[in-house]
């Protein structure tokens, strides 16, 4: 396991050994030896020893230190998984990196050598309410969401706004990996919610027992534009293919209050991997159910429970924006201005750690996303922020080892940093949003843009610690 602070005290404890013991094997002479401190990247290695396909060389500073040395990161294109503006990018446990960008599930098993993609075929699974064929690859411009649920399934959707070859618009099609039988299918679903921008989707944990049935787990997809302006609901599945309009508990409602134990320790490693988009403000809650921090006008939170009922819950969170990962560690981040608040819990909410990020070179924060992993004591900061000169710079910050110190080790400049892009349809250059992920080895994957292509890319961390207990089994 990689241990950049221990490294550094081992070393000074050992210096200040050898001072001591000289009088005792010598004349008594007092040995003053300077103390060494290393950068954080002396253990660093080549994780993957195949060449990437494209790789690049990103600048990162040792924060502790104030001294940049070059990584290597493989970069991917649109053609693996995205389209004009955007990636969606996730992992599984097994350490697969997910992709929908575009309009089909795209994934990679080995850190992104070989890839595979799922385009539905002709007929839908025999389970649909409703048995509409495609025209498999011909349903137009798309776009959808993707995660991986606590049972090892991957439940997407993808939408597709335009005609194509069926002559259909704003077309829902329900995507679905399932785990147990190694099999990807689909579904179309009468609904035509135009999902402008983007879907976000979630688990909420089960087993469900509802009026629209029973199940493993249910999927929830929103819209991030109606969704955002609106609070105008969204459509949830008990089975990852068949979906129903569901409407939201009103901001202002009381829905009756319900208790929530939020304190978790030594969870399964899907919940380092099944943190959806911020966006979704959302994160599943390990005993059953979904939670919504920040949800209601008066600062509380809402709990969707495993009947599918809204509650209320009377805990007034740091932020929308929260995880718990797999120690049971429950992460939220915080933005005001341009100074960012990383806030840390160990028991479920009660209290809180905090951490601050704030650069005197961010003139606005342009999109941003985080992700923890509890199993390997990492936390990640993705910003994108546009520079006092004008373009827009991708950075990351690296925080390991956060149980022992908040205080981030690294800053990781992204690509060139010299592309000033705006979100939203109209824009010549388009970012639409941040996407981030961590690889069970630890390797991080993130979306950003930059000059060296029209298109938004994702690069993927090759050079780096070897993190433990994961990669010691």
């Amino acid at each position: 396991m990689f241990r950049g602070r221990e490294m550094r005290v081992t070393i000074a404890f050992l210096l200040a050994l050898t001072t001591l013991l000289a009088g005792c094997f010598g004349g008594g002479e007092t040995i003053v030896e300077e103390e060494e401190e290393v950068p954080i990247w002396f253990d660093y290695q080549m994780i993957d020893p195949i060449p990437a396909i494209a790789p690049w060389e990103f600048t990162t500073i040792d924060l502790d230190l104030n001294q940049s040395t070059s990584t290597s990161w493989a970069v991917f294109d649109k053609n693996y998984g995205g389209n004009c503006c955007e990636h969606y990018l996730a992992t599984s446990t097994e350490g697969t990196i997910l992709n929908i960008g575009g309009e089909y599930p795209v994934w990679s098993h080995d850190r992104g050598h070989e890839w595979d993609t799922y385009v539905p075929g002709v007929f839908t699974d025999p389970t649909c309410r409703t048995p509409v064929p495609t025209n498999p690859g011909q349903e137009g411009l798309g776009e959808g969401s993707i995660v991986q649920a606590t049972n090892g399934d991957i439940i997407s959707m993808s939408w597709f706004p335009y005609i194509g070859a069926d002559m259909k618009l704003d077309k829902f099609y329900a995507i679905l990996y399932d785990e147990s039988e190694d099999e990807w299918t689909w579904c179309y679903n009468r609904m035509t919610e135009p999902f402008y921008d983007r879907s976000w989707q979630v688990e909420v944990v089960g087993p469900i027992s509802s009026n629209i049935g029973s199940g493993e787990w249910a999927s929830v997809v929103v819209s991030n534009f109606w969704h955002q302006t609106q609070n105008a609901g969204g459509q949830i599945s008990v089975d990852g293919l068949n979906y129903y309009n569901f409407q939201f508990a009103g901001r202002n409602s009381n829905p009756g209050a319900e208790e929530v134990d939020l304190n978790f320790s030594d969870l399964p490693e899907y919940y380092d991997v099944n943190k959806p988009h911020k966006e979704m403000r959302a994160f599943p809650v390990p005993s059953g159910g979904l939670y919504f921090p920040q949800y209601f006008s008066d600062g509380t939170s809402a709990f969707l429970d495993t009947s599918l009922n809204w509650n209320k819950h009377n805990a007034e969170f740091p932020s929308e924006y929260c995880q718990i990962d797999s120690t049971g560690a429950l992460h939220c981040v915080s933005l005001a201005g341009t100074t960012f608040t990383h806030h840390l819990s160990y028991d479920g909410g009660s209290t809180w750690s905090t951490q601050n990020y704030s650069d005197e070179n961010w003139a606005q924060i342009e999109e941003w996303e985080f992700q923890a992993n509890g199993a390997l004591d990492l936390f990640v900061l993705n910003v994108r922020y546009q520079s006092a000169e004008g373009p827009d710079v991708d950075v990351i910050y690296h925080v390991r080892e956060y149980s022992e110190s908040m205080e981030p080790d690294t800053l990781t400049y992204i690509g060139l940093g010299d592309l000033d892009s705006t979100s939203g349809a109209g824009n010549d250059i388009r970012f639409d949003f941040a996407s981030l992920a961590i690889l069970n080895d630890g390797g991080v994957v993130v979306a950003y843009h930059d000059s060296s292509d029209p298109d938004p890319l994702f690069a993927v961390e090759v050079e780096m610690p070897i993190y433990g207990p994961i990669n010691q089994n």
